[in-house]
């Protein structure tokens, strides 16, 4: 027999943790499974542990900016502090105030690999051979994320690379470190790693660090990797990695022919969603692919609307907030309310905790030329500001907005700099809430601070 319950969440990270604490909230019954450690990817192996590597670099950067403090640095990080405090914000790897917290939210937590066994049906599979059948009256939501991808360069499986796992877990710091990508995991890591006395290198095939973004990011990113000694390689290809057994010293062999050396090789290239074991197949869809959704959530193609997906899993916003923000949706829905999703297309914030930190939202100029739309750029030089300067010596940064010039409101915006992650949300606000200029010219920014860049914008912009 099966046991029933209104709504089964398979996936217990963020965004399952979310959808179904608020189905839960509204009163519905709700099992969550999680094959792993309830909390998932970014609690244990991508946001909080790799935040945990870069802020104690990020700290001793600023430092080393500021009159008074710089003189009495007398050396580098201390690793093994630093991974001692990586290892408590992840719990030490161990789950257990993440299952008293689902507790506390009324879920019921199943322990084992969920799959879709047919209509509102699911098989959990215990590591211990166990298996439990589950039934939803209601609903199936799918919140299992995405795994990252291993690109078919010859030898690079065999030769067992870091992912963003060892990546961000790592108990001792390599002597050399290669890593190949140019996105966020890549820089993230590869200045993490560095300022913890790694020496890295860092290759990329495109011609930029963080394409997706205004140009000046990847500029100014791979500059500042370049000033703390990793050495980046741009517009460059792989032709095949080398590490008999696995282990040991790695060599990776470029189309030019070069070899590089490391003792470990961290692969940040993308993530694919994580649907290959899942059983879509049994309703219709196609395994290994991301699940098509509306804006309800709702996966497409699937009879009965029962069958709901959200964060990596969809493809539509691969950010954790992003899925969170998806889920409570989703909890809403099958609750009976009505809601739709749409910040996620048109008003999503990240921040890159590099130094400088990269954050933005919205559409890039690029993005918006492309999409035809009446664009104005304006652009300020962050380190002008006097609350950057009073922030420290030489730190600088940039400021940039998109504008519709037809509708004179916010379609993106990009800042470079110290701390500009802290100074997002006031752009974020103003692209979902599309907050006209007019409007904005009134929102008066403290002084002294980096907000004061907003002032500057607008008065860039000519008002």
């Amino acid at each position: 027999m099966a046991d029933v319950f209104d709504v089964v969440v398979i996936g217990g990270g963020p965004t399952g943790e979310n959808a179904g604490a608020r189905a839960a909230a509204a009163g519905l019954s709700v099992a969550l499974v999680e094959h792993e450690l309830l909390g998932g990817e970014c609690s244990y192996w991508a946001c909080v542990p790799s935040k945990a590597l870069l802020r104690p670099g990020d700290a001793l950067w600023l430092a080393k900016h500021s009159p008074g403090v710089r003189e009495t640095i007398k050396g580098p990080l201390v690793a093994s502090a630093v991974l001692e405090h990586r290892d408590s914000m992840v719990n030490h790897y161990k789950d257990d105030s993440q299952v008293k917290w689902a507790e506390g939210a009324k879920l019921t937590v199943v322990r084992g690999h969920g799959k879709l066994t047919g209509p509102r049906k699911v098989r959990v599979e215990g590591k211990d051979g166990t298996v439990r059948e589950l039934e939803a009256k209601r609903a199936v939501v799918l919140a299992t994320g995405s795994r990252p991808r291993i690109p078919d360069i010859a030898g690079l499986k065999e030769a067992k690379p870091w992912d963003n796992r060892e990546g961000t877990g790592a108990k001792q710091v390599p002597k050399r470190l290669l890593v190949l990508g140019g996105g966020v995991v890549a820089v993230e890591l590869a200045q993490a790693w560095r300022s913890l006395g790694s020496e890295v290198t860092l290759v990329e095939r495109g011609k930029a660090l963080l394409s997706r973004f205004e140009p000046f990011v990847g500029e100014q990113v791979a500059q500042a990797l370049r000033d703390e000694g990793v050495k980046v390689m741009l517009s460059t290809s792989i032709a095949s990695v080398s590490r008999p057994g696995g282990k040991g010293e790695v060599t990776v062999k470029l189309a030019s022919g070069e070899e590089l050396k490391g003792d470990e090789l961290l692969v940040g290239m993308g993530r694919v969603p994580r649907t290959d074991s899942l059983g879509v197949e049994t309703v219709g869809l196609k395994a290994g692919e991301s699940v098509q959704v509306d804006d309800q959530l709702r996966a497409k193609g699937v009879e009965g609307g029962w069958l709901y997906a959200c964060g990596d899993v969809n493809g539509r916003n691969l950010l954790t907030h992003m899925g969170k923000y998806q889920a409570r949706l989703v909890g809403d829905v099958i609750a009976g309310k009505k809601a739709s999703a749409w910040a996620d297309a048109k008003a999503t914030p990240q921040v890159i905790f590099t130094h400088p930190q990269v954050a933005s939202v919205g559409l890039t100029e690029a993005k918006a030329r492309e999409a035809k739309l009446p664009v104005r750029v304006v652009q300020y030089d962050l380190g002008k500001v006097s609350g950057t300067a009073l922030f420290g010596e030489e730190l600088g940064g940039t400021a940039k907005l998109v504008v519709d010039e037809k509708r004179r409101v916010i379609l993106g915006a990009t800042f470079t700099g110290p701390e500009v992650g802290e100074m997002l949300h006031a752009a974020t606000i103003a692209v979902a809430g599309e907050v006209s200029l007019d409007t904005l010219w009134h929102a008066v920014p403290s002084f002294p601070t980096m907000s004061e860049v907003w002032l500057r914008l607008l008065e860039e912009y000519g008002l």
